[in-house]
């Protein structure tokens, strides 16, 4: 049987999975389905991602064109956000998603972990790692919320009027930008790890309604986090080093 075939195939399979969901938001689903990280990963090329997981690039690129033929909202059109509207957007629903849900899944871990623990040995890791995350994340949000985003508007105000942006600026936005990205591959390892330890979050039978909210709650997290991630390495932190910092291209 002859597999697909797209005359785009060859042309799109070296794009990173980064480049086609900053492109087109819809095209996440795709990624999703297959198992493919779009946030942390992002920077993989189609080809070495599909390579990894066993799929024909043409059979995902096939996927992806059909994904762009879906309907559109405009709210979703991040890539044609300005800057300062777009960390103003991941503060309000993504950090806020965060500060608000944290707290609750940290106390859930532990409870399920404490209850449950005897029988099912990998909740306490979870437990734990779970509370690692909610540790970094509270630092991690602040820096950004704190340092670095103020310092994007800044240069980004200066930009616009003919202005070269403040050397003390450029210099957060250059430190922030490597440790931000490494401390969103760290949170993403974590995520990865507990959804490996939770079975894909699957509930087992003798799960008690706490546990299954609870792992519920996981994986919203994790959903939030991908798209908040993306929306940081793929578009805004690019969008920095193109337009605010040409120093750092």
């Amino acid at each position: 049987m002859n597999e697909p075939k797209n005359p785009r195939g060859e042309e799109t399979a070296g794009k990173t999975i980064g480049e086609f969901v900053a492109e087109d938001y819809r095209t996440a689903g795709v990624f999703e389905k297959y198992g493919i990280d779009f946030c942390c990963g992002g920077n993989s090329a189609l080809s070495a991602a599909c390579r990894q997981k066993g799929i024909d690039p043409a059979l995902i690129v096939l996927e992806i064109e059909a994904a762009k033929t879906d309907p559109v909202a405009r709210s979703e059109n991040f890539a044609a956000w300005e800057l300062p509207f777009l960390a103003d957007y991941i503060v309000a629903v993504h950090h806020g998603y965060i500060k608000e849900n944290i707290g609750q899944i940290v106390s859930h871990t532990h409870k399920i972990a404490e209850v449950h623990g005897p029988r099912h040995p990998e909740l306490a890791e979870i437990a734990a790692m779970y509370e690692k995350i909610a540790a970094d994340l509270a630092a991690h949000l602040r820096e950004e919320e704190e340092i670095f985003f103020p310092a994007l508007k800044r240069a980004d105000s200066a930009g616009k009027a003919g202005k070269k942006p403040a050397q003390q600026d450029v210099d957060a936005i250059r430190g922030d930008l490597i440790r931000l990205r490494r401390e969103h591959e760290e949170v993403g390892d974590r995520v990865h790890a507990i959804r490996h330890l939770a079975r894909d979050f699957t509930v087992p039978g003798d799960a008690c309604n706490t546990y299954a909210v609870t792992y519920k709650q996981l994986k919203e997290f994790e959903d939030d986090l991908h798209k908040h991630v993306h929306l940081e390495n793929n578009i805004l932190f690019l969008k920095a080093e193109r337009d605010l910092i040409p120093s750092l291209v």
